[in-house]
């Protein structure tokens, strides 16, 4: 009897068919340093090209110059990214007490960013802001439609500097007591920041301006190798998917009702101060 009923409470998981298989724990191992690696591709190709292009601009007098906080966000970001690498491959080659010694370093990186983050927003719109004030009035136009999309952007600003700590420490918090949460919890919480890349590859489909839901989108499918692979190696969606998408979808939900209203604008330039 006891035994039956320890199985109504926890019932049993389907037998994983791909147990033991040489190539099932391969992937296992490495399926994390692909997808840091795979993230640090979707952002040197969303930013690579773009920074090139604004470089331009700015020689051509057509922007301002790139503010110093812009240099900062770029070092601490790659810095994390090559840091989610690095502890995945320690991972991967059974160098856990590593892991653990260089994971604080996330520590403080991930303040730091938000911290970043917190003041890049404002440098950025008030530069522009201010280029357009002594613009000549036939590009004047063109920069306040600049500083729309600017306000837009604004609010996925605040879904990552929200999101992106709030998932983090969520997987920091586990990683003593969870592994699987904790892991998947810092490729989730990252996952977030990518849309800026992604907003940057002008060749993708895409529903911007209008909407950011084509952003959100490519995110998902960002995060598809991770989550096929855990559903077809456990076969169940992972906890960690489900505490995302519970705070995912209806912050997404909220952004996408203001975006681009009239409130919203006249809100985003009352916080900007302008």
């Amino acid at each position: 009897m006891a035994t039956l009923a320890g199985k109504l409470v926890h019932p049993e998981r389907p037998p994983d068919i791909l147990s033991g298989t040489p190539r099932a724990n391969a992937i296992d191992r490495w399926i994390y340093v692909f997808m840091a690696a795979w993230f640090i591709a979707v952002v040197l190709t969303g930013f690579v090209p773009d920074a090139i292009m604004k470089v331009h601009m700015v020689q051509l007098g057509e922007r301002p110059p790139f503010p110093l906080v812009l240099h900062l966000h770029a070092v601490a970001m790659g810095s994390f990214l090559l840091l989610l690498l690095t502890q995945s491959a320690l991972m991967a080659t059974g160098r856990r007490e590593l892991h653990k010694r260089i994971g604080i370093a996330a520590f403080v990186l991930v303040p730091v960013l938000v911290l970043i983050g917190l003041v890049l927003a404002p440098t950025i719109y008030h530069q522009v802001w201010s280029f357009e004030q002594g613009a000549p009035p036939a590009a004047q136009p063109r920069l306040q439609g600049v500083l729309a999309a600017l306000e837009n952007i604004l609010l996925l600003q605040l879904r990552v500097g929200i999101l992106f700590p709030l998932f983090l420490a969520i997987g920091l918090k586990a990683r003593a007591s969870d592994a699987g949460l904790h892991k998947r919890m810092m490729f989730l919480g990252t996952s977030v920041a990518l849309g800026a890349a992604i907003d940057r590859m002008n060749w993708l489909p895409t529903t911007l301006p209008a909407s950011p839901v084509a952003s959100d989108l490519w995110i998902l499918v960002a995060l598809s190798p991770l989550f096929v692979w855990d559903v077809v190696r456990n076969r169940r969606v992972h906890q960690a998917y489900w505490i995302w998408l519970a705070v995912y979808v209806p912050t997404s939900l909220l952004l996408y009702r203001v975006w681009d209203t009239p409130w919203w604008h006249s809100t985003a330039r009352a916080l900007m101060g302008v």
